[in-house]
Formats: C-alpha cells, sequence, structure tokens
C-alpha cells in the first residue's frame, strides 16, 4: 500500500514580500538538486525509476502534477500499476518524497512552471540507479 509523505509548509507575507518555507524537510542525506522549469503545460516528462535513489519534490512557481507507481518488476513492469498523483504548487508549499523503488513522472499545469528535485544520490550513483520507460506507457 502506497503511503503518502508529504511535508507541509507555509508561506508568510508583510510590506517587505512574501516568504514561501518547509521547515519540517530536513536536508539530511541530500547530495544535489536540480531545477525544471516547464513553459508549455503540454510537456510531460515520464517514466522514470529508481530502485535505491529518494527524491524529494518542490514547486519553487507554479504548479505541477507529480506522478509515481511502485514498480513491481524492472524487467517487465505491469500496465496496470496503480499510479498515484498529487499536485504541487507554489502557494501550497508542501514537499513530496517518493521513496527508492518508484517510477515518476510530472507536467506543469501552469505555464512558465518550476520544479525543484533533490536527491540522495550523486549524478554518478544516480547513473547506474535510473530505469526509463515509455512515456505513454502509464496515464499521467
Amino acid at each position: 500500500m502506497e503511503r503518502l509523505m508529504l511535508i507541509e509548509g507555509n508561506f508568510f507575507t508583510d510590506n517587505r514580500g512574501t516568504v514561501h518555507f518547509v521547515n519540517d524537510f530536513h536536508f539530511e542525506g541530500i547530495k544535489r538538486f536540480y531545477t525544471f522549469s516547464h513553459p508549455d503545460v503540454s510537456v510531460i516528462r515520464a517514466w522514470q525509476g529508481h530502485k535505491i535513489e529518494l527524491k524529494h519534490f518542490y514547486v519553487t512557481k507554479g504548479k505541477f502534477l507529480i506522478c509515481w507507481m511502485e514498480i513491481d518488476n524492472w524487467d517487465n513492469p505491469g500496465r496496470d500499476l496503480k499510479v498515484n498523483r498529487q499536485i504541487l504548487s507554489e502557494d501550497d508549499p508542501q514537499v513530496l518524497v517518493i521513496q527508492p523503488g518508484h517510477a515518476n513522472g510530472f507536467k506543469a499545469l501552469e505555464p512558465d512552471s518550476q520544479l525543484i528535485v533533490f536527491s540522495n544520490l550523486s549524478l554518478e550513483e544516480a547513473k547506474v540507479d535510473d530505469y526509463r520507460f515509455d512515456s505513454n506507457f502509464w496515464a499521467i
């Protein structure tokens, strides 16, 4: 059974501007991060899986639909796997944690959305834990 791990955040606004925060997200074990900018809401990035990589997703601008599923067989995964879905938005600061053993995909729901992904693996480690599946194999 999938367990959603969503770390809640908040924001504060005053005359100096707005600060978005997720104070309960701790960076222990994080080795790198990278960002995605999606100017076009029709673009889908899917499906990439990892047996050992742990990922954390955070939207800094706009809104994204993040999807993931637990992989049953890395060589021949089932087409009927349950796809989990979560919308992340800059208006509701949250960090979505996707555990090892899953594949994920995402798409922007607003033009020019931006997403940060934090990983527990270095780039060299992640390269040997990278499993790609056809972007149409499961529905986003």
